[in-house]
């Protein structure tokens, strides 16, 4: 009995680790490269090593979504650990922060520390910057259980003084310069940054395993940053973080533009009403703002959803047979897919928007005041989701207002925004998302 049962129980952690190596397989990390024409030196910017530390990934997110360079380079991985992210745990697989002295190709983060490697490494990045949000406040003396020298917030984390003969090497005079500007622009005073050398050859075994130590035993200068998780604000933490990132651009002389004032209340703005669109294979759109819970009978193409969204913390999981949309931790929708052949496909259609003819790409969404009226070919049939009219099954040709459908099969919660899907006898050819305004 006793060996039967051992027998059961490795049989069960071995099951569970292959679902493990299955999913982790799914959230793989994107690198975004933002490079100008104007030569200069690289920054390499990791957000997401761990999944319970928003203030770094999102602040990355923001790089990705508002930055534009005009000197140098910024390259961003704002999702490194996205399984974790999704899961919103510091790291599902184990801590992904402790595997890169040393990793076996059994584990489930194995391709994502190896890969992420090879961007550490690349001739072409001169430092990096690793995103994270620390526990307490680090004080270098001991005040009380929050502010002292075991805390990891509000810093600048650093490995040791200076890299020998390495360009970017005096990671303490940087770390120095990163502080004093960000102590200027605090919220708060007890949010003071301070400098946090770990010694880590000498005095910190755990941190020998970490990202940064790679990189420097690599001679890549590199440094974290590290927002309190006892701000509970995210805003507040990415403005900090956005605000140190940029400092280290100066540092390297890379010029960027902004698209937005970088305050707190703009960063919650951003962050509350800038969710982008996501497109599914090419040929159906979604505003993620605001949409329901559930999308019912979403077409679908191919057993494998492709998608793309201009948010990088944007992805979509299968789950049985319904797909999850997350932004983050945070699950927006579920599709529940109807499945078609995908043997049709248009480029555009010819819509009358307010008394306005307009050819209209698949997919994409357009704004209607009063009414919309689709001119498709007559092999195409016409399917405006949440109307009907006795008689019709096709609803080409007809002239439609928003007191007409039935918001109950509106996508959004304000019931502004309708499904208009295309067919070819069983085929499904695309659709477009109209939005009373």
């Amino acid at each position: 009995m006793e060996n039967s049962g051992r027998e059961i129980v490795v049989r069960i952690l071995l099951l569970l680790f292959i679902f493990s190596s299955v999913w982790g397989a799914k959230l793989h990390f994107k690198l975004y490269k933002k490079e100008s024409l104007n030569p200069s030196n690289t920054l390499l910017v990791i957000g997401g090593v761990h999944g319970d530390e928003p203030g770094g990934y999102f602040a990355a997110s923001f790089l990705v979504k508002y930055y534009d360079i005009k000197k140098g380079a910024l390259w961003i991985v704002p999702n490194l650990n996205f399984d974790s992210i999704v899961k919103f745990r510091r790291g599902i697989y184990g801590d992904m922060n402790r595997k890169f002295a040393a990793i076996k190709e059994s584990d489930p983060d194995f391709k994502i520390v190896k890969d992420i490697k090879e961007i550490i490494l690349s001739k072409n990045v001169d430092l990096i910057l690793n995103l994270h949000d620390g526990r307490g406040y680090y004080r270098e003396k001991w005040e009380n259980t929050i502010f002292n020298p075991y805390a990891w917030g509000q810093a600048c984390i650093i490995d040791q003084k200076e890299i020998d003969g390495c360009r970017f090497g005096n990671l303490n005079e940087i770390a120095q310069k990163v502080n004093n500007a960000l102590n200027k622009r605090l919220k708060k005073r007890h949010h003071a940054f301070h400098i946090k050398n770990t010694k880590t050859k000498f005095k910190d075994e755990q941190m020998r395993l970490s990202l940064t130590y790679f990189a420097i035993t690599h001679n890549k200068p590199a440094l974290a940053i590290e927002t309190s998780k006892h701000i509970k604000d995210l805003a507040t933490k990415i403005y900090y973080q956005l605000n140190a990132i940029e400092e280290f651009m100066k540092i390297l002389e890379i010029e960027f533009e902004r698209k937005f004032e970088l305050d707190v209340k703009t960063i919650n703005e951003l962050l509350n009403n800038d969710l982008g669109n996501i497109v599914i294979n090419k040929n159906s759109v979604l505003p993620l703002k605001n949409i329901k819970k559930s999308v019912g009978f979403f077409p679908i193409t191919e057993k494998n959803i492709r998608y793309e969204s201009n948010d990088p913390l944007v992805t979509v999981i299968k789950v049985g047979k319904n797909y999850a949309i997350y932004r983050a931790y945070k699950k927006l929708t579920t599709l529940y897919p109807q499945y078609f052949k995908p043997d049709c496909k248009i480029k555009n259609v010819t819509f009358v928007v307010d008394e306005n003819k307009k050819y209209i790409p698949i997919p994409s969404i357009i704004n209607v005041k009063k009414s919309f009226k689709v001119l498709a070919s007559k092999d195409i049939r016409v399917n405006v989701i949440g109307y009907s009219k006795k008689g019709f099954k096709n609803e080409n040709g007809i002239e439609i207002e928003k007191k007409e459908c039935q918001e109950r099969y509106s996508i959004d919660k304000l019931h502004k925004k309708y499904r208009v899907e295309f067919y070819k006898d069983k085929s499904f050819c695309g659709s477009v998302i109209v939005s009373f305004e």
